[in-house]
């Protein structure tokens, strides 16, 4: 893996987990621990272990991804994989500001869904590149899937 596609993707994920890491400070407040949550949701510190081991993956993952594009010389699909990761990660960040900051519960469940269909896809590209070795990539879209489930059933308890 190349530092000159390593450097850029894992700012970008730094990026995003900074983004998101703020907008999450919410869930301290007393609003977050007023919402009735379901049994099944994980205690908080599991939340940033989990988190940065799917930004490790993303941006290694991604990283050489786009090396292999390269160095087979398709770039027309390296600028679209680069598309797709800077949607993906923009949906990323938003959803803390969506859920944490302004509160909107149901929209949140629609932006989780929309970026775990979004992590499917990115993990789809990056399979058809490198195969199993983008296996680690496929955690993403299941927690992804799992916090559209959480956030759903969170929004269902506390709709008015």
């Amino acid at each position: 893996m190349q530092a000159k596609t390593l450097i850029p993707s894992a700012a970008a994920v730094l990026a995003t987990g900074v983004v998101g890491g703020l907008a999450s400070r919410p869930a301290q407040s007393g609003w977050f621990k007023r919402i009735r949550k379901p049994a099944y949701q994980p205690p908080g510190p599991v939340f940033p272990i989990v988190w940065n081991a799917l930004y490790t993956d993303i941006a290694v993952v991604s990283a050489a991804t786009l090396d292999e594009l390269e160095r087979q010389g398709r770039t027309e699909e390296r600028r679209r994989y680069i598309a797709a990761l800077g949607a993906n990660l923009a949906l990323n960040a938003s959803w803390s500001w969506i859920f944490f900051s302004q509160r909107r519960l149901g929209t949140a469940a629609v932006a989780a869904g929309v970026l775990a269909a979004s992590s499917a896809d990115l993990t789809r590209r990056a399979a058809a590149v490198r195969g199993k070795a983008a296996a680690p990539l496929g955690f993403y879209p299941l927690w992804c899937a799992f916090a559209t489930v959480l956030s759903s059933h969170i929004w269902w308890l506390n709709r008015r």
